[in-house]
Order: structure tokens, then C-alpha cells, then sequence
């Protein structure tokens, strides 16, 4: 029998490694397949160890000058290689096209590592789940849902003008990113949650605030550093533990907001038009249900609310502030941008940008949209294939990780004349029209596409409309700005203004 037992022992001991054997050289087959795939792809020439990262300076304008020019040398397709991780970047609207339009697409590596903040959102999401959060944001993205939004964005706006003035009043110059940012949250919060802080005046001290700001903070640094990609391994450093702290923190106060809104819910008619508040994004959520009439569970809810707080603040109040960059920086803009809000503004008490008025600026909008591309808000978006894809005569084998870059994109010497100049004019309907429809893809395109575009664009409107009746604004000459690209496009030392009443 002790034979016999040592016999079948052996013989599944034997299986067992056989089989191990048998995973690892199919792995090793199938890396080496990719590896052959990426060489064929237009490169410039790689350190064996490093790759391309010392061809890179940085996430900042050495770096993105670097990305301009490899632009300009594979304005279609790429590959760069982190070290020995491959990472093909399309830059061109034909080949963004294909990748946007590719069925099977989901985002990996770079989206797990913000995972642990935004569970399963949209972000991440796959299949029917993801279809179904995506009709529920939707839906309560829709217009008449964004036009209840307006009055809180006038408000958060009131708040910020305060900034402005005395800015205005005490001749210091005014961090526009910083203050800009807040006020976005300010918008997010009270929009997404009815969560109504004091974070425009705390500013970064605020918990909250903080606990997000570090978030997004060690996300960006843990994207540059391969050695920390493997969860096991990040989350024994002592970053790992503070981000995990973090995303801990900003949890615990969504699961408690969402678990009274349930308790209030109970007693009270969200959809009640004579009621003193609207329904917000987490109203919605809590009250959406499946074909089954299956509602949404607490942390299904919690990761849609951080994934659109996580979408929404930043990249918002990057634009914005861009944008008031690039109005200061150009006065023969400002002067049109003005002349314009002030013939929409004329024989009105109110200040206030009403819903009305947001079809009714057309300079304006062209302004943004101009500003959008010069400084690309969301540099880059990531997807992994799932499926061997071609592009041009290249084919993506399915597993590789592809960048989408808008930056570059949005600078493709084939595509833009003169990249790097601020022309709003490119914007002109005659203009626009015979333009590659993936040539300007600020919000992405395709089903993937950011959800609340129109709630971001909106609140550009307001904001920006109000603050430009109010004032004039000039860039602090002692100040040089620059850029950073994280996870959206930020300025290394802020944005100084020089502010100025005009009432």
C-alpha cells in the first residue's frame, strides 16, 4: 500500500510540474511573440536595461517636447519601452481611430493601480456591468439634469469671485490652480453627493481635499517606478500603506453619506418637483434599477461617485484653468471674450449665467476648445487589447498595452499647422467641419468616452463667463509657468494672475 501511495504521489508530483512546465513555456512563447511583434513597430533604438526611460526626461515641458518630436518622426504609431515593458502609442486620428473603435478594449495596468480608490467604476468596469452604470450616469448627465446643476455651479462661482476680488483689491497675484481646483471639487461634491464643504476656503488642508490630492499624487509617481507595479510589493512600502490609508479614509466618508441618503431616501420623494432639492448623481444611483428591478449595491454606488469625482475635479479644473491661461496670456482674446459676455450680460440685474445662456457663447467655446487642444488636458489614455488588432500594416497582438495620446495627437504636425500657436479661429465652423472628426479628442471618443463632457464644458462656461464680466486678467510676469502632466495636465508652480476689477 506504501507503494502504491508513493507511486500515485510521484505520478501527481510529476503531472503537477509537467503542467507548471508546460504555463511557463507557453508564457515565455508568448512574451517572446509580443517582443517580436513590438520590434517591427517604428522606434527609435533602446538601452537594453532602460528602454527609452533615458531618452525621457519627465512628466514636464522637457518631456513633452521629447513627445512632440517623436511625434513629428512616427506621426502615426509608435512603440516606447519602460524598461523591458513595451507600450505601443498611436498619435495619429486615423490610427487613434482604430484602437477607439476596436471592439474588446479595456483598460489594465495603469487603471489597477487606481483600483483600490475606485473599485469597479466605469473606469474599469467591463461587460453588463459596465453597460448598466453606463446608462445610469448617463442618465443622470442628461439635460435636464445638467440644467439643474447651473444654479449650485452660480453659487460655487459666487465663492470664487471672492478670491478674485481681493486679489483684485490687495494687487497680490491669485493662484488660479490651486483656487480653481478647489472650487471644482467644491462643484463635484455638492452636484455628485449634495456634500457641501468648506473646502474653497480650507483649501488643501481640507481632510478630504488632502486625502484625494495624496491619492492622485501616488498614483502618478507609482506609474514611473515598474519596480512598484506588483501590488505585493507596492503595498509593503511605506507609500503603499498611505495610499491604502487614504483611499480608507475617502470611503469611509462616501459609505457614510451614501448610507443616510438611503435613511433619508425612505421619507423622502427625490423626483418631488416642489421639494427644496434636486436629484443629485447619488439620488440617481440610489434609486436606478436594473431590468429585474435590482438596484445598485453601497460599493457599487461608492466607485461610481469616486470615479466621477476622480473624472470630474481634476480634469475640469484643469481646463479651466488653461483655458484663463491662455485668455491672459492673449489680450486681443480676452477683449472678443468680453466684448461677447458683455452684449449676453446687457440690461440684466442678475450675474448669473443662466441655462440659456450657454448656447450663446460662441467665441467662447471657441476659446476653450482651442486651449483644450494646445494643453490637452488628459494627456493620455490607456487601454489593453484583447484581440489581435491591425493598424496601418502593424498588428497589436492581443495582451499589449496601448497608449492613446492626445497630447500628441492634438500636436501631430500632419494634422495641426503650427501646434504650438494659440489660434481659437481653428474652431470656426468652416474650419471644424472638414477636420478629422478624431483630430480633436479632448473627452476621448468611441463608447468609451467621458460621460460628463457636457457637465465639464458647462461649468467651463459658467465660471469662466462670470469671472471675465467681472475682471481683467494678466500672467505675473515674474512668474514662469510650466507643465506637468500627471494624470491631467497641471502646472508645476501654479498659474499667477494679476487681477484687475472691471465693476
Amino acid at each position: 500500500m506504501a507503494t502504491l501511495t508513493g507511486y500515485l504521489a510521484g505520478a501527481v508530483m510529476t503531472v503537477v510540474t509537467i503542467g507548471l512546465g508546460v504555463k511557463v513555456m507557453s508564457a515565455i512563447l508568448s512574451h517572446r511573440r509580443r517582443v517580436d511583434a513590438m520590434r517591427r513597430f517604428p522606434q527609435d533604438p533602446t538601452h537594453p536595461f532602460f528602454g527609452h526611460l533615458l531618452h525621457y526626461a519627465g512628466p514636464n515641458e522637457k518631456g513633452l517636447a521629447f513627445l512632440r518630436s517623436w511625434t513629428e518622426k512616427f506621426p502615426r504609431i509608435f512603440v516606447g519601452w519602460l524598461f523591458y515593458l513595451p507600450l505601443v502609442i498611436v498619435n495619429h486620428p486615423d490610427t487613434l481611430r482604430v484602437i477607439l473603435k476596436s471592439p474588446g478594449l479595456k483598460a489594465k495596468r495603469f487603471y489597477n493601480f487606481i483600483q483600490p480608490y475606485i473599485g469597479e467604476g466605469l473606469f474599469r468596469s467591463e461587460g453588463e456591468r459596465w453597460a448598466r452604470n453606463r446608462r445610469v450616469l448617463t442618465t443622470a448627465l442628461h439635460a435636464r439634469a445638467l440644467r439643474n446643476y447651473v444654479e449650485l455651479k452660480n453659487r460655487c462661482t459666487d465663492t470664487l469671485l471672492i478670491k478674485f476680488q481681493q486679489a483684485a483689491e490687495t494687487s497680490q497675484p491669485l493662484k488660479a490652480f490651486v483656487n480653481i481646483t478647489m472650487f471644482s471639487f467644491d462643484v463635484i461634491l455638492r452636484c455628485a453627493m449634495s456634500y457641501q464643504t468648506d473646502c474653497q476656503i480650507e483649501g488643501l488642508s481640507h481632510p478630504y481635499v488632502e486625502a484625494v490630492d495624496s491619492i492622485v499624487a501616488l498614483i502618478v509617481r507609482r506609474f514611473f517606478r515598474p519596480w512598484l507595479h506588483n501590488d505585493f510589493i507596492y503595498f509593503l512600502t511605506s507609500e503603499g500603506r498611505r495610499f491604502k490609508q487614504k483611499c480608507n479614509f475617502v470611503h469611509g466618508v462616501a459609505d457614510f453619506i451614501i448610507k443616510s441618503r438611503r435613511e433619508k431616501l425612505k421619507t423622502e420623494d427625490p423626483t418631488d418637483t416642489e421639494g427644496k432639492r434636486h436629484m443629485d448623481l447619488l439620488d440617481i444611483l440610489l434609486t436606478a434599477t436594473d431590468e429585474d428591478g435590482v438596484g445598485m449595491t453601497d460599493v457599487e454606488i461608492r466607485d461610481e461617485v469616486n470615479s466621477f469625482l476622480l473624472a470630474g475635479h481634476d480634469a475640469t479644473a484643469s481646463a479651466i484653468s488653461w483655458t484663463l491661461y491662455s485668455i491672459a496670456k492673449h489680450g486681443d482674446v480676452q477683449q472678443k471674450v468680453c466684448q461677447e459676455i458683455d452684449e449676453l450680460m446687457a440690461d440684466r440685474s442678475c450675474t448669473d449665467i443662466l441655462w440659456e445662456d450657454l448656447s450663446q457663447l460662441p467665441y467662447l467655446t471657441m476659446v476653450m476648445k482651442e486651449s483644450l487642444r494646445l494643453h490637452s488636458i488628459a494627456p493620455f489614455i490607456h487601454r489593453q487589447m484583447t484581440c489581435d488588432t491591425r493598424v496601418d500594416d502593424l498588428v497589436v497582438p492581443a495582451g499589449t498595452e496601448v497608449s492613446l495620446s492626445l497630447y500628441n495627437t492634438h500636436h501631430n504636425p500632419q494634422v495641426w499647422e503650427d501646434s504650438m500657436k494659440f489660434d481659437p479661429n481653428r474652431f470656426l465652423p468652416e474650419n471644424s467641419e472638414k477636420r478629422n472628426p478624431y483630430a480633436f479628442v479632448p473627452f476621448s471618443a468611441g463608447p468609451r468616452n467621458c460621460v460628463g463632457q457636457n457637465f465639464a464644458l458647462n461649468e467651463m462656461k459658467i465660471v469662466l463667463a462670470r469671472i471675465l464680466y467681472r475682471f481683467n486678467i494678466k500672467l505675473d510676469p515674474s512668474h514662469t509657468v510650466e507643465k506637468v502632466h500627471a494624470l491631467v495636465m497641471q502646472p508645476t508652480d501654479d498659474i499667477n494672475l494679476l487681477v484687475t476689477s472691471w465693476r
